[in-house]
């Protein structure tokens, strides 16, 4: 007998992993990974209501964030349970043993079918990145390797495997090469996309598990509507932007809150 996967809140939401120590969940482009100074709403926050709800936890929940997507950025978020496997994961991160997947799908033809890009890299005063010639006092080096899956006339789809996590570094770094991100008009895109995403997924992380080391692989579907033909399957499609199902998970959550 099949058991359907619990989704979150709503059916088109999956939860793409759970157990007493991990959460790791979908992250649709727009959701904040955790509340800044616009007091919007946050995956952490509506994360420690889900699991309130759905293990009837009196008092506060515990949930910890050990990374984080940008904003316009879908796909996979992690988030731990405990405090030890918040401390342990977050060390893996530290040490750099995560791995870490996205898919790209950029303006223009990228020729070279794969390669390493290594560059030094600053966060400005602007809360965007630069690459720099030289190495400086606020420099970090950035690496990644990237491998060209296909092309058309005027795009690329990409899959990115991150070695380094500097702030939007895959952003940053394809748009120095010539080749922004469709739809990140931060960094030089043509134009926008219809909701302000931009088309970069976190598609893959893998880990060792905190507590058994045995190594776990987390994977989302790609969401509805992402901009490369002949990709998306539509029967376990998530929908790609919070707005589209922000006021479904509003009418759930008022809906419990009543019962």
């Amino acid at each position: 007998m099949n058991v359907r996967p619990p989704c979150f809140f709503v059916p088109q939401w999956p939860v793409l992993y759970e157990d007493n120590h991990l959460l790791a969940l979908y992250k649709p482009s727009g959701l904040l990974v955790q509340a800044d100074q616009t007091n919007d709403v946050s995956l952490l926050a509506l994360a420690k209501t889900w699991i309130k709800g759905r293990c009837n936890k009196p008092g506060r929940v515990f949930l910890a964030m050990v990374h984080r997507l940008d904003r316009p950025v879908a796909g996979v978020v992690l988030f731990c349970r405990t405090s030890k496997a918040a401390a342990r994961i977050s060390r893996q991160f530290r040490e750099k043993t995560p791995r870490k997947r996205y898919l790209a799908v950029v303006e223009g033809v990228m020729e070279k079918p794969s390669g390493t890009l290594v560059h030094q890299i600053e966060r400005t005063r602007t809360a965007t990145s630069r690459i720099v010639a030289d190495t400086t006092p606020e420099s970090r080096e950035a690496r990644l390797f990237y491998r060209v899956m296909e092309t058309d006339s005027s795009k690329s789809l990409v899959s990115v495997d991150l070695e380094t996590g500097r702030h939007h570094q895959i952003r940053a770094q394809l748009a120095h090469m010539g080749f922004p991100v469709m739809g990140d008009l931060r960094y030089g895109a043509s134009g926008p996309m219809p909701e302000k995403q931009i088309a970069l997924f976190a598609e893959r992380l893998t880990i060792a598990h905190p507590v058994t080391a045995a190594r776990l692989c987390f994977s989302s579907p790609l969401p509805l509507s992402w901009p490369w033909p002949g990709m998306v399957d539509e029967t376990v499609a998530p929908v790609w932007n919070w707005r589209d199902m922000a006021a479904d998970v509003s009418t759930h959550l008022d809906m419990n809150n009543k019962d």
